[in-house]
């Protein structure tokens, strides 16, 4: 066996920023040994992805971009890819775990950038302050008091009781409300926070809304015209979360019929993919509306704090294989060790490739120092690590063994 020793040439690890990603990610990298990095302000178009992905490792986007199916099977070298916001809908997160290719994401650091948002859009509207202003814009002064109400004593209604959401309750309790809240799974509740049974006891209590759940089968369209019948006449509503939780259409027959007394809207189900294309939606005609183009999150802070949290889980899984924080992965940590080299090895989760793979090191007469295993229902990944010194070649027979997803070398 040959006793040349292999080492990460982190120089030739190409990493593909996108949309204007904080340049902590970029500091992150450069701090870390890569080099190789290219960052864009804007999303790329597709034809202009598709090329780069030929010869990227890793790639960071936010919410702009969509890796879909088609394009994760034309990316041959990409290793890990990094979603700098909280959610990874923008992601075919199973087609990525099956081509072994881990999803991070940043699921807290820009939480307390939302619920003040969402605070203040609460405060807004229950004040009627939107018409208020959009008719002072336009020469009309209407100085009254009518629908404008104090938050306090008042019922707030969160759905999904999530980091956001949990912490949009923290603040509104202490503006003097009353909170509830519904979420399909048992929380911990925090103040003075009440759980309700059903979506539809907290429609029918709330003064306002606000919807703080990811984008699922499940979800898409929850609040829709029956739901919005359910409100209370005068209620208000925000949506915070994702633009396909809501039906926009029924929302703007509520604010037609009064029903409504106002509304807030951060995400959309269309979305421009820069801010030189227009934006359209069924909610501009009305002034007690109030449309932010999805900056619920973005804050200096947040994006500061959302742009190194990325990068480091991202550098960490290149350089040692830790998949902890992914979103599609098993997990696992392990700290470096120079004076030993490390295999990763993913594969279909079907019986015997893990002895093949012990085999393939044993019948060489090659040392196996320490070995990691995780499994999940479709995948295994396995870390190995030998005091042996081998070259890259023994990559090529890991990657023959049968049902192997992908193999790597990192030292």
């Amino acid at each position: 066996m040959v006793t040349k020793k292999y080492s990460l040439d982190k120089s030739k690890i190409k990493v593909l920023l996108l949309e204007g990603v904080h340049e902590n990610a970029l500091k992150c990298f450069t701090e870390n040994g890569y080099s190789d990095i290219e960052c864009y302000k804007e999303a790329l178009s597709e034809n202009e992805l598709e090329e780069k992905l030929k010869h990227i490792h890793i790639i960071g986007i936010r919410s702009r971009t969509e890796l879909r199916k088609v394009l994760l099977h034309k990316a041959p070298r990409l290793i890990t890819i990094g979603c700098f916001s909280i959610g990874t809908n923008q992601v075919d997160i199973q087609v990525a775990k099956m081509l072994g290719i881990p999803v991070f994401n940043a699921p807290f650091s820009n939480t307390r950038s939302v619920a003040e948002l969402v605070i203040a859009e609460c405060i807004m509207l229950m004040r009627g302050i939107p018409e208020k202003n959009a008719l002072a814009h336009n020469n009309i002064w209407m100085k009254s008091a009518n629908n404008a109400v104090e938050v306090r004593g008042k019922t707030l209604g969160v759905i999904g009781y999530g980091h956001i959401g949990s912490q949009v309750s923290i603040l509104a309790e202490s503006l003097g409300m009353n909170i509830v809240y519904y979420d399909i799974e048992k929380k911990l509740s925090l103040g003075n926070a009440r759980p309700l049974a059903s979506l539809k006891e907290l429609l029918r209590v709330s003064d306002t809304v606000t919807v703080h759940v990811p984008s699922t089968e499940l979800t898409r369209n929850m609040i829709s015209k029956d739901e919005i019948d359910l409100m209370k006449t005068g209620a208000c509503l925000i949506n915070a979360s994702r633009g396909d939780i809501i039906d926009y259409v029924a929302v703007a027959n509520g604010l037609r019929s009064k029903h409504l007394a106002g509304v807030a809207a951060d995400v959309f189900p269309k979305e421009p993919a820069s801010n030189d294309e227009p934006f359209v939606n069924e909610l501009q005609e009305f002034h007690n509306v109030i449309l932010t183009p999805h900056i619920g999150g973005n804050t200096l802070e947040a994006q500061a704090n959302i742009g190194l949290e990325v990068a480091e889980k991202l550098v960490k899984f290149s350089d040692t294989g830790s998949t902890i924080g992914a979103v599609n992965f098993v997990e696992i940590s392990l700290q470096p060790h120079i004076s030993k080299q490390r295999f990763l090895h993913i594969h279909e989760n079907v019986p015997g490739v893990l002895r093949e793979v012990n085999h393939l090191f044993t019948s060489r007469g090659i040392n196996i120092s320490a070995e990691y295993l995780q499994t999940d229902p479709d995948i295994g990944y396995v870390i190995i690590e030998t005091e042996s010194e081998l070259d890259k070649t023994v990559i090529n027979d890991l990657k023959n063994i049968p049902h192997t997803i992908r193999a790597r070398i990192l030292y």
